[in-house]
């Protein structure tokens, strides 16, 4: 990364590297098996042909709860959505700019989605119904917020048992948000800061990101399903899992020109050079003593090149992990994306291991333990994807030189054409630059 920074210091006014969105997911475990879903019926006396009831009644106290917060703190019920495809960030955000929200709850939808559940099955061989987890179409509440702490988020919440949970953050909404209580001076467009007062104390707040996440996803969770203990007891809760991460590390220009001049060839470069073994490199995955994937890998290796907001985006992807490069206004990004942490190996203690032994080199776990293992591997697959670019040669598109050489010009009012290196200008080229035909001159 360094080696990027210091070869565009000169057009560069800051530097900022963190997480952007990040998507917690939780789970509770002793719910994860029909087994344990029949042991936990039959100590509240609820029959199994009776599940369907018992969960359809506490899903209506769910969504009666969600629509009793709603109107408390929006003014709003639940919207009901006709499809999952509706982009409920939209929505939020557009009603947001419409009531001029500016901290609080924005408003809850609701829309049928594909989630897991469990439903009596009829067994012979034990002579009555059995739970059977499968897979359905239920109810899902989406409750968006600008919260005064962590900015823009939402939480979407599976109305049917066994109530899974999602909480999507961002951390330059986190930022946002402290540099507003600081007082800084800062310029932000959807989460790219496109100036901050100062960038070192800047990157200082976003180190400090709080780590103890799963304290604070509990008290979000009380928050949107605070008949949480009513409805499974006080024994129960959810167990928190990074699903999905973005660490995005910002190179703020002075302006969008100084970053425009230089887009195209960073882009034909990190295309060019992106190889299979150097992206298998970049993500971490295993390639011989040589530099070349192993025989009987099974990595898959794309990269796309499409349009990004006003900018182009080029993304090389490993499997479900991916590093990309994009722009928008005077802001150069480059993002490492992990679904699929297993992928990476770290050093870590086995579960339930003695922190005395030495640690192993194992696969990277979901759990939010694993997180400071993840921002530090986020980050090395950005510096090694970085140092590469940071070997581009030319920066000026080869398009610019010609155009300068190719377009006429008018001198004494009389217009004179430009070079036509391809065309019929050609072998006069080819002939100027051929050593037999250049003149030297004797110095005496």
């Amino acid at each position: 990364m360094k080696n990027l920074i210091d070869r565009f210091s000169g057009l560069v006014n800051g530097m900022i590297t963190g997480f952007d969105r990040i998507v917690f997911k939780g789970f509770i475990l002793p719910l994860m098996s029909a087994s344990e879903v029949m042991r936990f019926c039959g100590a509240r006396n609820i029959l199994n042909k009776n599940y369907k009831d018992w969960m359809m009644t506490q899903t209506k106290r769910i969504v009666d709860a969600a629509n009793n917060y709603s109107k408390d703190h929006c003014g709003h019920p639940v919207t009901y959505l006709p499809s999952w495809r509706i982009r409920k960030e939209e929505l939020a955000h557009e009603q947001q700019r419409k009531e001029q929200i500016s901290s609080g709850l924005i408003g809850v939808w609701s829309c049928l989605e594909r989630g897991s559940s469990y439903k009596a099955v009829y067994c012979v061989k034990k002579g009555f119904p059995q739970l059977r987890n499968y897979q359905t179409r239920c109810n899902h509440l989406y409750f968006y917020f600008d919260d005064l702490e962590y900015g823009f988020m939402n939480i979407r919440l599976q109305t049917w048992f066994p109530y899974h949970i999602q909480i999507c953050l961002n951390g330059r909404e986190w930022l946002r948000r402290t540099l507003e209580r600081q007082r800084m001076d800062f310029l932000v467009h959807g989460n790219k800061f496109l100036h901050i007062a100062d960038y070192q104390e800047a990157q200082k707040f976003l180190d400090e990101l709080d780590t103890r996440f799963a304290n604070l996803l509990d008290g979000f969770s009380k928050r949107i399903f605070p008949d949480m203990e009513d409805i499974l007891g006080p024994h129960f809760s959810y167990y928190w899992t990074l699903w999905q991460s973005e660490w995005a590390t910002d190179l703020i220009f002075k302006t969008p020109d100084a970053l425009g001049a230089i887009m195209e060839s960073l882009l034909h470069h990190a295309h060019v050079t992106g190889t299979s073994h150097r992206v298998l490199r970049y993500l971490d995955r295993p390639v011989t003593r040589t530099g070349k994937p192993y025989a009987k890998s099974k990595d898959s290796v794309v990269t796309r090149v499409t349009g990004f907001n006003d900018g182009i985006r080029l993304r090389h992807w490993v499997d479900k992990n991916s590093v990309k490069i994009y722009n928008e206004q005077n802001v150069l990004r480059v993002e490492t994306t992990i679904n699929d942490s297993g992928k990476f190996k770290v050093f870590r203690h086995k579960q339930g291991q003695d922190e005395k032994e030495p640690k192993q080199r194992l696969p990277m776990r979901k759990g939010v333990m694993d997180i400071p293992l993840r921002a530090s591997v986020s980050q090395n697959v950005n510096d090694r994807f970085m140092d590469d670019l940071a070997t581009l040669q030319e920066k000026t598109p080869i398009r610019k030189h010609f155009d300068e050489v190719s377009r006429h010009i008018i001198k004494n009012k009389r217009r004179y054409r430009g070079l036509d290196p391809v065309g019929k200008d050609r072998d006069l080229l080819l002939a100027l630059g051929d050593h037999g035909f250049m003149i030297y001159r004797a110095h005496q």
